[in-house]
């Protein structure tokens, strides 16, 4: 929930003109994340968790796309992004961990 915050903070910056672009498909890919892993944790089947985490990542990786163009447009700074591609790193992780746990318990894979 974190990153949701710092991403929605940055796309603040992004100019008006991107409202309906870059600003909206940033924001939309970063509320999937959490949003998919809360859905996958309330399914019946720890193979469906697993697959939602898998989702959950590829919007995460979305999310990383989207900054690097801002950043590459001029958006906002490499630096103001920082903390937020570092927070994509840490969560990246938690996922992947999270998922080959429960694929390895439960043969969800």
């Amino acid at each position: 929930m974190g990153l949701v915050d710092r991403v929605y903070d940055l796309a603040d910056s992004f100019p008006a003109r991107e409202g309906y672009g870059l600003t909206s498909q940033v924001t939309r890919a970063v509320v999937s994340v959490p949003a998919n892993i809360a859905e996958g944790q309330a399914r019946s089947t720890a193979k469906d968790f697993a697959n939602f985490l898998a989702i959950a990542r590829g919007s995460l990786m979305e999310t990383e796309t989207l900054l690097m163009v801002a950043v590459r447009r001029g958006y906002v700074s490499d630096a103001d992004a920082g903390e937020a591609f570092s927070q994509i790193t840490e969560v990246s992780k938690m996922l992947t961990s999270l998922r080959n746990r429960i694929a390895t318990r439960k043969g969800a894979r």
